[in-house]
């Protein structure tokens, strides 16, 4: 059995837990939190309130990093130095840069990376792709993505850093519907450009968007529109439509649907859901984090790799250049992402694009 630690006892840890309690590979040896106070709730496990502290003294294969953005480069340095393969909650890093120094890390050492990912491995999602590949729907002409969530003020004053972008980065683009952002991409295929608005609808003193908008094109010649927000009023199930030239598929309320000749929808596969008022997590966790522990031990590539994982942060990075050039009403072309660099980072960007 693998060793695993947990290092970030936030919402998210409890997925990760039950995940880790229920699979076959990997056993749950210890937690991480800053906050001492935590220990309390933590009982059955050696509670460290020192990262660096746990990793010397337990001896770990795995660690979980469930942790704020800005921490998560530094955190997965020092496991990766320990020896530690790691499981990396969303986002890859706070920013494009950081995730460029996240893939430096990645192809230079031998340890295991997986970013979470995990509505890639929804059922709705995994047959819209194995209908797309392998049946006779004409190619990809357009793609939809919506997001339309609602988060209280409360969310970001219990938990401020949510809220100011030196330590999130972003808002709901980075931290809501950043799963969104990387199944259009991987329906889409290699980005070319990007226009978009990030704006604040609430009346929150934030420093971070609340909702975005969004035109994406694809260099297969796909056209994507995304919108995302925080400022509904509940958390309405997110939408994924793809139209090709012969059909329409769209997933909503955890189903992917068939549009027929008539207009009528046909459900093709629906999602395994969890309990609870999280329910939109899916299962997609629990898949992910077992197909993760036997890459580790059969030695497979079998996860997403922070290659995968770094073109939604392409994504974020146009939007925001796009919303800040909109006074002229320019689109971000990635090539301009890839190539406006400092020297020292070129060749970074270059093996980037490469790679992706």
């Amino acid at each position: 059995m693998l060793r695993v630690g947990l290092i970030g006892l936030g919402e998210v840890s409890g997925v990760h837990v039950n995940a880790i309690n229920a699979s076959e590979y990997g056993e749950l040896v210890a937690v991480c939190d800053s906050d001492p106070d935590r220990k309390s709730e933590w009982t059955e496990f050696p509670f460290f309130s020192d990262m660096e502290s746990m990793l010397q003294k337990m001896k770990l294969d795995v660690v979980h990093i469930c942790l704020p953005h800005y921490l998560h480069q530094s955190a997965t340095e020092l496991c990766v130095k320990y020896g530690a393969h790691v499981y990396l909650e969303k986002p890859v890093a706070i920013n494009y840069e950081e995730s460029l120094k996240q893939l430096e890390l990645a192809e230079s050492t031998d340890r295991k990376i997986c970013v979470s990912f995990q509505n890639r491995y929804n059922k709705s999602f995994m047959k819209l792709v194995e209908i797309l590949q392998n049946e006779d729907v004409g190619k990809i002409t357009s793609i939809k993505g919506l997001v339309t969530w609602f988060r209280p003020e409360s969310y970001y004053t219990s938990k401020p850093w949510r809220g100011r972008k030196a330590e999130a980065g972003y808002g709901s683009i980075i931290n809501q519907s950043i799963h969104t952002l990387d199944l259009i991409q991987l329906i889409g295929g290699k980005l070319e450009s990007c226009k978009a608005t990030l704006s604040n609808l609430t009346d929150y003193d934030i420093e971070v968007e609340d909702t975005a908008s969004a035109t994406f094109t694809f260099q297969s010649g796909v056209k994507a529109f995304f919108h995302a927000t925080n400022a509904y009023t509940e958390n309405s199930s997110v939408e994924l439509q793809v139209i090709t030239e012969k059909e329409k598929f769209t997933i909503k309320d955890s189903r992917l649907y068939f549009t027929n000749e008539n207009g009528r929808k046909e459900v093709i596969e629906e999602d395994d859901r969890i309990p609870g008022s999280k329910f939109y997590y899916g299962m997609g966790h629990r898949i992910l984090i077992e197909r993760f522990y036997r890459s580790i031990l059969d030695h497979t590539e079998d996860y997403v790799h922070i290659r995968e994982a770094v073109p939604s942060m392409e994504m974020i990075e146009m939007m925001d250049r796009s919303s800040k050039e909109m006074g002229n009403a320019q689109r971000v072309k990635r090539e301009e992402l890839l190539h406006g660099t400092t020297s020292e980072n070129r060749s970074t960007r270059v093996y980037a694009e490469e790679t992706i």
